[in-house]
């Protein structure tokens, strides 16, 4: 079975930092897949996938667990909502083309405020469920 992780992640990207209202309560900075060094908050950041393979009768296909973070240093957690918010406009149940996949679908399974060791972060961590066929 060939893995979904990276055409999976570029279908993300593309989407998300092709939203407007996503880019601009990020101020521009997007997605990233590394931070760089001296980024200015706030970000958006991709974390871990898990995928599972997902066949069915003659038909290849994953589920993948795609967990995405927000970083925000305003105070309270009312900039890192809005920014999810834009995230579930852009990929809840919307259609997403990947490379070499069909039938691709996402749904939002979870999300999580997490206090960081540093008192003036705020933190998001979002968990999407992406089933998808392969062609």
């Amino acid at each position: 079975m060939t893995t979904a992780l990276w055409p999976l992640q570029e279908a993300v990207y593309a989407k998300v930092t092709g939203n407007a209202p996503f880019m601009a309560l990020v101020k521009g900075k997007g997605l990233f897949d590394e931070v760089p060094e001296k980024a200015a908050h706030p970000y958006a950041t991709f974390g871990s996938a898990t995928e599972v393979v997902d066949d069915a009768h003659n038909q290849r296909g994953l589920t993948v667990n795609l967990v995405l973070h927000i970083w925000s240093k305003y105070p309270g957690v009312s900039e890192a909502a809005a920014i999810l918010a834009a995230l579930d406009t852009v990929l809840d149940r919307q259609p997403l083309s990947v490379a070499g996949f069909r039938d691709v679908s996402v749904a939002h399974q979870q999300h999580q405020h997490v206090r960081d060791p540093d008192p003036d972060i705020r933190h998001i961590n979002v968990t999407y469920r992406v089933w998808l066929t392969k062609e």
